[in-house]
């Protein structure tokens, strides 16, 4: 989807800050926003790819406002609701409705879950399209659901650098309509190509990128 969160290549919002020594969490409500993701993750009510995208809706003006844990609590919530495992009543009381409750993450259970995380890699899927080496162009689409093809790559030309194998596709799993896994790429761009020929840094850029957004370039 084309919204404020793809800001890859965007300009006007000023200097990015860089805090020397920065800590892992800048207030214990953080580490708390993280625990709570992971531990409602382990419901098996949404998938990773759906997470990011609950995050991705929320309206632009708040998305901009918010720092990072509080984006990731505004997707939380907006989760929850849509998978029926809160009300919109219940978030705004903090008081439960009587509801059938779930079954809670034990505490020795949790470093098995964070040692295990959440492969996407698979044994089976769609064959390659590309080779390595070949001449790609990221499709120029504009989806309006979730999609793991930058906005500012779109339409540009790369060459295939490295084949991951088989993963999960993201703009699918994202939706609930299956994993349809499909050949990940490393894919290298130049940035001349990218921002042009008078963009300050000369270098190259890589993104990974699925079979389903790259087609042959001559």
């Amino acid at each position: 989807m084309n919204g404020v969160h793809d800001m890859g290549g965007m300009e006007g919002f000023g200097p990015l800050p860089l805090e020397q020594n920065e800590p892992i969490f800048h207030g214990d409500w953080e580490k708390r926003a993280l625990a709570l993701t992971l531990a409602t993750g382990s419901l098996g009510q949404w998938n990773i790819d759906a997470s990011r995208h609950a995050r991705e809706r929320s309206p632009a003006r708040t998305y901009i406002r918010e720092t990072y844990y509080e984006r990731w609590m505004s997707g939380l919530e907006r989760l929850l609701v849509e998978r029926g495992l809160l009300s919109e009543a219940e978030l705004k009381s903090g008081e439960p409705e009587g509801r059938t409750a779930l079954k809670p993450v034990q505490p020795e259970a949790v470093p098995g879950i964070l040692a295990r995380g959440g492969p996407t890699l698979r044994a089976t899927g769609k064959p390659a399209r590309f080779q390595i080496g070949q001449r790609v162009r990221a499709l120029n689409i504009h989806p309006v659901g979730h999609t793991r093809l930058p906005r500012y790559l779109r339409g540009k030309i790369g060459v295939i650098g490295m084949d991951h194998g088989l993963h999960v596709f993201a703009d699918s799993n994202a939706h609930f309509h299956g994993e349809d896994a499909q050949h990940l790429y490393n894919v290298v761009f130049d940035v001349a190509e990218v921002f042009g020929p008078a963009a300050r840094y000369q270098g190259e850029i890589r993104a990974d990128l699925w079979d389903a957004h790259l087609e042959a370039a001559p």
